[in-house]
């Protein structure tokens, strides 16, 4: 008698798991390690100054007049905003049957655009993108960051200008500490403070070869082995200590990042303090207007960089992978 299997049996269950398994990154070290303002018009202006240069030629004489000085006003910077999108449509049965992992489609949906466009404005303000004004049928873009950085540039191309103007490449070469020290000294020399050094995968091991970070130990117990340090999460500078951070949305440029230009990687040597992401229009959700048996929403909001004084920071760029 022949015996009755599973491969002729009719009715029995599925096994999926009511779960789902997406390790799709969805941190922003850029955005979060920044402030958040707001802004108020499509051109989000703000106002920038620097002290006169300090000078041993400032003595007077006895009894002598009060000279006036020449001031110098202040300068107005600004960057536009951009509007960032994501729009899903679940049909009305879909939303309806029994799911696996999730109860509501348009809630899980919902829920993934949210982490997508996040990792879309991450990608975009840490890109090589010049702000434009736009018009009726051409999009509104905002200045990205390697368009802003330009009194400490350590690259071999040349340098954005006031978010406008983007960086062009130049030749690609290795990442090195010379290189990193030069961009810390440029920010340091005039009056940055920099904490934060952002640098893809690539480029965050290859900071961890920079000398003696291998050679660091922490103190261990008696009885116990030392272990050595094999990655730089902080490097401590002549001028300060930098938290090293990985980001995965400043990948190379020819590859993912920035087509356009297509040249190597960048490292961002950065103050918080002096930047900030300005919403216009904060995430929002917008039911739209029903036109069969679905639903569609659209999640949108419209935002720009603040790069409160671009000489704070430093840019290393036209880093080879």
């Amino acid at each position: 008698m022949a015996t009755y299997q599973t491969y002729q049996s009719i009715g029995n269950r599925e096994d999926l798991t009511d779960m789902i398994y997406d390790i799709s990154p969805t941190e922003t070290p850029f955005m979060s390690s920044i402030g958040k303002t707001k802004a108020t018009g499509v051109l989000h202006e703000w106002q920038t100054d620097s002290l006169s240069d300090a000078t041993i030629a400032n003595a007077a004489v006895e009894g002598a007049d009060a000279t006036s000085a020449t001031l110098a006003p202040t300068t107005r910077v600004g960057n536009r905003t951009q509007i960032s999108q994501k729009t899903i449509q679940i049909a009305g049965t879909e939303e309806t049957i029994d799911k696996a992992g999730r109860k509501s489609e348009k809630a899980y949906q919902l829920a993934k655009a949210s982490s997508e466009l996040k990792r879309d404005m991450e990608k975009i303000m840490l890109a090589n993108q010049a702000a434009t004004a736009g018009d009726s049928t051409t999009a509104r873009t905002l200045g990205s960051l390697q368009a802003w950085l330009n009194t400490n540039y350590v690259g071999t191309g040349t340098a954005g200008s006031l978010g406008t103007v983007a960086r062009v490449g130049g030749t690609d070469r290795a990442f090195t500490e010379p290189l990193l020290k030069a961009a810390v000294k440029s920010a340091y020399t005039n009056g940055g403070n920099p904490t934060v050094l952002m640098v893809s995968p690539t480029q965050k091991q290859v900071v961890s070869t920079f000398a003696g970070i291998a050679e660091q130990r922490y103190a261990a117990p008696a009885n116990k082995q030392t272990t050595i340090v094999g990655a730089a999460d902080v490097y401590l500078s002549d001028f300060g200590t930098l938290s090293v951070v990985p980001n995965r949305f400043t990948t190379a440029d020819g590859a993912t990042a920035d087509p356009v230009t297509g040249e190597g990687e960048q490292a961002f040597v950065l103050d918080p303090e002096y930047a900030a992401v300005a919403f216009l229009r904060p995430f929002q959700t917008n039911e739209l207007a029903k036109t069969g048996d679905s639903e569609k929403t659209q999640l949108v909001v419209e935002y720009t960089l603040e790069v409160k004084n671009e000489a704070a920071h430093a840019l290393v760029s036209d880093l080879s992978i």
